[in-house]
């Protein structure tokens, strides 16, 4: 079974079906810091139908091993050579920021897997052709700090990444917990390749937080949290959506439990009421994905790259219909079809595009998460 879906798709540059109508690059981090984002993604990507409308698929995954400059020249070899019609991808904020120009010269629509707001807002020519399944950091910062403010919790200590995902985060942080009261008394940043972050532990700790919350994601989080655990901390610790895997959990171990964070639905979808609106959808891509991947292997970082195709099968008809695939005129009709896409049920909520809005969630689509005993829970 595998196998053949494995088969419906193209790694590196060399294309499996030179027959295939659409062309679909798909610019991922499956090495480096974000590969455990990128990973699913790309096992996410096998699972993708093979025709849409009547038109065969072409799927090409380039590995930009979580380099900016390497996502730059692997879109430009998807824009340039391959002639992609559509780009699902990149997995991360930095690298999708690195990209953006290149897709808008080329007038390619892209769906970004990156989280921060930036890469949509403020809207503008280069940005209106780029697009994004992750929720926007503004989105789970609000829902965090409502969380805090919930437990009474009054003043808060930052710890995160320092690169655009990292700055995108705290600048929605900010404006959250300045609109709800609560005090960031301290914000220390960290790069995610770094092996020890103690000396900006004690200084969030010196600070005496009610609240910590560590902006990072994938596995390059754990470090923050297990030195806070090491170092005794006492309160309540708080992660963004950019967690959400099997390997967080893994390295993390013990020193994540009670982890608390908001996130899309899919990760808990067993859960979920009937009548949540992610509910069919997240246990359908549950069932591929597992069925594939094995049980347990769920990752929202997946999900989104699932949501990315379910919003192409919902745009791609709509866009046939204007024009034909491998023209200028086919992608500035899938951009227009994608922009009009509204009451797509996803793994993540609703979608409802706008040309104001790119991202199509709203702002109480995410739901709150912890960990407990390893798993991942619907927080009470």
């Amino acid at each position: 079974m595998l196998s053949k879906l494995v088969a419906g798709i193209v790694l590196g540059t060399i294309a499996i079906s030179a027959s295939a109508q659409i062309k679909v690059g798909i610019p991922l981090s499956t090495t480096g810091p974000a590969a455990s984002l990128g990973i699913p993604e790309k096992n996410t990507a096998t699972l993708y139908p093979s025709t849409i409308a009547g038109q065969k698929m072409e799927y090409i995954v380039l590995d930009d091993a979580t380099d900016t400059t390497a996502a730059r020249r692997n879109t430009e070899k998807l824009v340039t050579e391959d002639k992609v019609d559509v780009i699902i991808g990149p997995s991360t904020s930095p690298t999708t920021l690195a990209i953006i120009e290149v897709a808008a010269k080329s007038q390619t629509p892209t769906i970004s897997l990156g989280a921060a707001v930036r890469l949509v807002s403020p809207m503008d020519d280069q940005k209106r052709w780029i697009f994004k399944t992750p929720y926007n950091d503004s989105i789970i910062a609000e829902a965090a700090v409502l969380h805090m403010v919930k437990n009474g919790i009054k003043t808060l200590g930052h710890i995160g990444f320092n690169d655009a995902y990292g700055e995108s985060w705290y600048l929605e942080l900010a404006k959250a917990a300045e609109k709800h009261k609560v005090k960031i008394v301290v914000s220390e940043k960290y790069n995610p390749k770094d092996t020890s972050v103690t000396a900006q532990v004690l200084k969030v700790m010196s600070a005496n937080p009610g609240a910590v919350l560590i902006v990072g994601s994938g596995t390059p989080a754990v470090l923050p949290q297990a030195t806070l655990v090491e170092r005794n901390y006492k309160g309540k610790i708080y992660q963004t959506s950019g967690v959400i895997n099997n390997d967080f959990l893994r390295v993390g171990g013990k020193n994540v439990e009670g982890t608390l964070l908001p996130g899309g639905p899919v990760i808990v979808v067993d859960q979920l009421p009937d009548s949540h609106p992610a509910k069919k959808p997240g246990l359908e891509y549950k069932q591929k994905y597992e069925a594939a991947f094995g049980a347990g292997s769920l990752t929202t970082f997946g999900a989104n790259a699932w949501d990315g195709m379910l919003i192409l099968q919902r745009a791609i008809p709509v866009a046939l219909k204007k024009a034909k695939p491998g023209t200028v005129e086919f992608r500035v009709a899938l951009r227009d079809a994608i922009e009009a896409v509204k009451d797509l049920p996803a793994t993540h909520g609703v979608i409802n595009m706008t040309q104001a809005d790119h991202n199509g969630f709203s702002a109480n689509a995410p739901v709150m998460i912890t960990i407990v005993n390893g798993k991942w829970t619907l927080a009470k």
